[in-house]
């Protein structure tokens, strides 16, 4: 966790420029960004005391220097919670197994007619409507295959299915990072992230950026084996009770052509299902 912290810090370091906070760029610089001194200046702490920090060794930061180095690094909220939960790491324990309650498994069915399903911690799908299972092939996978992380990475097909593959790709790195902020003892994810790190250049290089982000809504550009491009807003909805729990509904803009091509796909995976065919 010391190290995660020392990386984040500098890496954040990384992205401030010394114009962007009013101080001086004449002069080579060795380090892309600010230095240390010039951010504990700004900070208004000591540089000791700054480097104390980027190397995990001050256990009692106080509210008022992360916030005032949170300020000069630029960090948005999700940054800000981030940090915090790198230097205050919550105490070791396990993560509880998550369900999904009955009544969200009866929402999944009852809105069909978009692709629906809930992530749990690690990018884990725990359930999914029929049409989601059309759309991105979760049917018939395993349970640890039902995974939206390996999806992206692992699945070769996947670098055609998602058009915009490396934004993606990125999004789903800082998604992870978040949730290893959140459970730095989480022995699963951390296996998730060695698999995904051996296997895959491109993950391995992501994770080393420290991007967080958390999931909130967007807009999918995937092409769809059967019924080609679909253009699909989505929207993460969190229902109450487990905080890392999302609910994902797409929907396509009316009268567009992914609107027709989703209700095709959508009548042809309700034909083969009446046929007795595991779609």
């Amino acid at each position: 966790m010391n190290h995660d912290l020392g990386e984040f810090l500098r890496s954040r370091r990384a992205r401030v420029r010394p114009d962007d906070v009013g101080l001086p760029v004449g002069g080579r610089r060795r380090v892309p960004g600010l230095r240390r001194e010039e951010l504990a200046m700004l900070a208004g702490v000591s540089v000791d005391y700054y480097m104390r920090l980027e190397q995990g060794r001050t256990p009692a930061v106080s509210d008022s220097v992360l916030d005032a180095v949170a300020r000069v690094l630029r960090l948005d909220e999700t940054e800000r919670a981030h940090l915090r939960n790198l230097v205050r790491p919550t105490p070791t324990r396990r993560p509880a197994p998550q369900r999904v309650r009955p009544g969200l498994l009866r929402l999944l069915d009852m809105v069909g007619d978009v692709p629906a399903f809930v992530m749990g911690r690690r990018s884990d799908i725990l359930a999914s409507n029929a049409l989601a299972d059309a759309v991105y092939g979760f049917g018939g996978l395993s349970a640890e295959e039902r995974n939206a992380a390996r999806h992206t990475f692992l699945r070769p097909e996947a670098r055609t299915f998602y058009r915009d593959w490396p934004s993606v790709a990125a999004d789903m790195v800082a998604f992870l990072r978040l949730d290893a902020g959140r459970y730095p003892d989480d022995a699963r994810l951390a296996a998730l992230v060695g698999e995904l790190s051996v296997k895959d250049e491109t993950f391995r290089k992501l994770w080393a950026q420290h991007k967080v982000l958390e999931k909130t809504h967007g807009t999918k550009q995937l092409h769809h084996p059967l019924v080609g491009d679909l253009d699909l807003d989505y929207e993460a909805l969190r229902p109450g009770g487990d905080p890392d729990l999302t609910l994902n509904v797409y929907t396509a803009r009316a009268g567009s052509p992914s609107e027709e091509r989703l209700k095709l796909l959508a009548s042809w995976n309700a034909s083969v299902d009446a046929r007795g065919v595991d779609a």
